[in-house]
């Protein structure tokens, strides 16, 4: 019995003295490619052996890939409601109300719109559904005034898309002015970035050269949809306008899925993953998010 005794307790205190092993759950990263030719046209049709992923620098296994992903979308309708829009904002809502119509009228039936309007304020005025004609009216009733809340208006929306089945999206329709805003471009960024959601800004450009635009605003805008993955627009107002919601629609229909496990990831990486998605073709060119919050590598 003694014996039994010593050799418990030297097992307890083996036991006590190793190293021990800590696991970590692995999470899928989903990657919403778009992959243009040199004419900037959406290009689909493209196998998953197309396609290259690198996650900071290490190459990657693609585990699940999807070509015109059915993944329903929630496309959160930033629409700028400041002082600055008001001459403008009828024409805006009329382009709007083509997109959300379209929207509705083909693609995934579990696709959904939200409208937020922001100015000294941010303001969600109709949740996520499929309600055309209620976001078309509540839009029609809005009276631009006061500051401009950008920033805010990404901070804020950004955890109500990121708990939402499949993809999100955020259109802004801007000129880009920031002037009553808590938060900043950081903050706003990175709340888009880890709720996974693509930014589409409308930036209307009133007359040609530069005058009368915030340059620095658009620059912003433009470096929020490269870092998410897509793309800015700068129309003129009417056709243009109308046009640039239609290039959205389109990008959105002929998206690809591609998803990986991160492994072999290299010493010294941060929580923020840099990514990079390459394509088989030399006039084929690949758009997706500068990277993702996970994992540090220590």
């Amino acid at each position: 019995m003694k014996r039994l005794i010593l050799l418990l307790v030297l097992a307890g205190a083996a036991a006590a003295f190793q190293t021990p092993t800590f696991t970590a759950e692995v999470k899928l990263v989903r990657l919403l490619v778009t992959v243009k030719d040199k004419a900037g046209g959406a290009v689909g049709g493209l196998n998953q052996s197309d396609f290259a992923v690198t996650d900071s620098g290490a190459q990657q296994q693609i585990r699940f890939f999807e070509r015109n992903t059915a993944q329903p979308l929630s496309i959160a309708l930033l629409i700028d409601a400041s002082g600055s829009a008001v001459k403008d904002f009828k024409v805006e809502t009329d382009s709007v109300a083509k997109f959300v119509k379209a929207l509705f009228g083909s693609g995934n039936p579990r696709d959904t719109a939200s409208l937020y309007v922001f100015n000294y304020q941010v303001r969600q005025l109709v949740g996520f559904a499929r309600r055309a004609n209620t976001i078309i009216g509540q839009l029609r009733m809005v009276k631009p005034e006061a500051g401009t809340s950008l920033y805010d208006a990404i901070y804020l929306t950004a955890p109500d898309l990121e708990v939402r089945e499949g993809r999100h999206v955020m259109v802004i329709v801007s000129d880009g002015g920031n002037t009553t805003s808590i938060k900043d471009f950081k903050a706003a960024l990175e709340a888009a970035q880890r709720a996974d959601a693509v930014i589409y800004p409308i930036v209307i450009i009133p007359i040609k050269n530069d005058a009368g635009r915030n340059l620095g605003g658009e620059h912003a805008l433009q470096s929020l949809a490269e870092d998410t993955g897509g793309r800015i627009f700068q129309p003129m107002l009417g056709q243009q306008l109308d046009k640039a919601f239609d290039d959205i629609l389109l990008a959105l229909r002929t998206q690809y899925l591609l998803g990986y496990y991160p492994a072999n990831l290299p010493r010294g990486t941060p929580k923020f993953h840099l990514v990079h998605v390459d394509v088989a073709g030399t006039d084929l060119r690949a758009t997706t998010r500068a990277g993702y919050y996970g994992e540090a590598v220590p």
